[in-house]
């Protein structure tokens, strides 16, 4: 039986990850738990599941935890801070780290898992959009196993070829390229004259996914879709030119990969994360997630067409960065969680988060990403400039 620690438990992949773990008793059990502040989240969660340590980020929603464990008699272990959710995932009682935390909190304790030589079931971008060639050397430095949960990388892996556990890299296997499908959000086909009024509601709304507020966000930019390129580059190890984005409005194919000899493989399914969840956990066997079969009669047709980057010129910014190297990346993800969250707040509209990203790229130079605090460092004044110019 295998030990699963996941990390952002309350949040959406964390959900449905509980949700299939459920239904395969025999196979799995959860030893750590960790949120925010989610308190009453996290507290059923702990009833259903019995974990033994659950971690609150937040010191005071540690001890409302406690508080509540204390008068249900429920003895697992609380624990509080950055420090905590590192110890879980390096933990020696934990086989499989579900990596769901949402942006660069989730960077530390997902770097912890893999110097521990933890399965990682990735599904935290920022890990490798920050770090992508440092995360990479110490996946495979100390053995850990590193498999995606994005939908869109997981379709990527099961079409890849066969291998080698260890190997990322697909150079020479007669990849030509790697075809990510994107849904284009809620504003695939707004009237490009009608986004400056975009409202936070109408941006989140997502037509095919349920997902939290950020991340449906940065789907309604295509941010989300230029993170996923970067983070393809790091899994894969294809350049930039060997990435291409389409859109899909049906999200059945979740992502192909065309061969030199003509053949392009894609993978399908109904939009539901716990069918990638579920192949992560099971890998190299299969086991039943609770999604429904793909009917491709009653699916009917299927739609792409090109990304337009006048549309979304988030899904061009990304592109730019991974071009420029560096911490070019930690610079854009840092800006574009700050405009995310600005824009959410009303304090910025919908169409200035591309242009403050692109102004916080402007001022900032890259440098080397080879030290994780270089890449704190320009992380924390990506942040900082960010801010200035929200203000």
């Amino acid at each position: 039986m295998k030990a699963v620690t996941i990390l952002g438990s309350t949040g959406s992949i964390g959900v449905s990850t509980l949700d299939v773990l459920k239904r395969h008793p025999e196979q799995f059990h959860v030893y750590a738990l960790t949120a925010h502040s989610s308190v009453d989240v996290m507290l059923a969660q702990c009833q259903q599941f019995n974990p033994e340590i659950a971690v609150m980020l937040d010191e005071k929603s540690a001890e409302k935890l406690n508080d509540a464990f204390a008068k249900l008699d429920i003895r697992t272990q609380v624990m509080s801070g950055q420090n905590a959710l590192e110890y879980v995932s390096s933990s020696d009682a934990t086989d499989y780290v579900v990596a769901a935390i949402v942006g660069a909190a989730g960077l530390l304790p997902t770097l912890a898992a893999a110097k521990a030589g933890k399965r990682i079931l990735l599904a935290n971008k920022e890990a490798l959009v920050m770090s992508g060639a440092l995360f990479m050397r110490e996946v495979e430095q100390n053995n850990a196993t590193l498999l995606p949960v994005d939908s869109e990388h997981n379709a990527i892996w099961q079409c890849m070829p066969v291998g080698d556990e260890q190997q990322y890299q697909f150079e020479g296997k007669g990849v030509r390229k790697i075809i990510l499908t994107a849904s284009g959000g809620p504003f695939r086909d707004a009237d490009l004259a009608t986004l400056d009024t975009v409202t936070p509601e109408q941006a989140v709304a997502h037509p095919n996914w349920s997902m939290g507020q950020k991340i449906s966000v940065d789907s309604a930019t295509m941010m989300n879709k230029g993170l996923e390129v970067i983070e393809a580059h790091w899994l894969f190890g294809l350049s930039s030119q060997q990435i291409e984005v389409i859109l899909h409005r049906q999200s059945i194919i979740h992502s192909m990969v065309d061969y030199e000899d003509g053949s392009v493989l894609a993978q399908m399914g109904n939009p539901d994360m716990r069918t990638p969840i579920a192949n992560t956990l099971a890998w190299p066997e299969r086991i039943d997630s609770g999604v429904a079969p793909l009917d491709l009669v009653r699916a009917g047709q299927l739609d792409f067409a090109a990304a337009d980057f006048d549309r979304f010129p988030c899904l061009r910014l990304a592109y730019q960065a991974l071009e420029s190297g560096g911490t070019s990346t930690a610079i854009l993800n840092a800006a574009n969680e700050v405009a995310v969250e600005a824009f959410l707040q009303r304090q910025i509209r919908f169409t200035d988060i591309a242009k403050l990203i692109a102004q916080v790229l402007d001022n900032l130079p890259a440098n080397n990403a080879d030290s994780l605090e270089q890449i704190l460092e320009d992380d924390a004044a990506a942040r900082k400039r960010a801010h200035e110019l929200v203000n």
